[in-house]
This record gives structure tokens, sequence and C-alpha cells, in this order.
């Protein structure tokens, strides 16, 4: 089971991240502006009403559709989407039924697909040693 604290441990650790409204939502600078890649899910829970953070569910960007797709038909336990997000590349993330493994892996996925390439390039280079 994963938690608020490992999905800010997991993306504090990645380079050029920053903080946002949420204390789970991170953004990462790209041509001069924040581009977030994960965010605590905004749910509608009083029709015609601003939509409330749930820290218990995550919006974790994704590659494209076909990622999105592959994710939602894996564990829907884990992985589900709503209307709001048709047509985006993001998936909703059940943080109590996640392993922190996963987590770490759809973070990180995350945050590849807006980080700009030189930290992407630093990030795996300290990997590797």
């Amino acid at each position: 089971m994963a938690t608020a604290r490992d999905v800010r441990t997991i993306a504090l650790r990645l380079p050029g991240v920053s903080d946002g409204e949420h204390p789970l939502d991170f953004g990462v600078l790209v041509k001069g502006k924040v581009k977030g890649f994960v965010w605590a899910w905004r749910e509608r829970v009083e029709p015609k009403r601003p939509r409330v953070a749930n820290a218990r569910v995550l919006a974790v960007r994704v590659a494209d559709t076909d990622v999105k797709a592959a994710l939602l038909a894996g564990d829907p336990d884990v992985c589900f989407t709503e209307p709001h997000y048709n047509g985006f590349p993001a998936v909703l993330v059940r943080l109590p039924a996640v392993r922190v493994a996963i987590l770490r892996e759809l973070v990180v996925s995350a945050w590849r697909c807006l980080a700009p390439k030189p930290l992407v390039v630093e990030f795996d280079a300290k990997r590797a040693r």
C-alpha cells in the first residue's frame, strides 16, 4: 500500500521537480512554465460545486492514450479514469491499492513524459551508477 508520503519522496527525488498547490501536486519546468505530471485527483463531491482534492487518489500523466488504455485494462482496483479525463493522457491511481514499486514506475514515467531531455539524461546517468 502506497501513501502520500511515498508519492512525495519519489517525486521530490527527481531532478527539476517542484511542489504544486496541494501536497500531492508536482511539476517540472518546461520552457519557462511548470507542467504538472502528478497531482491529487480533484473529485466532484457535490454537483455544481468546486472539485475537492482527494489525497487517496493520484492523477498520473502517461505517454499517450495507448499507455492509458493498457494501464486501465491491467488492474482496475489500482488504475481507473473518469469522464473528465477522457482523451487526456492520464490515469487515476488508488494509493491504498498500489504497491510502492509500481507507484515509483508510474511517477517516474509521468515525469519522463514532460521533463526536458537534459534532466532525463542527468537522472539516467545517476541511476546507471
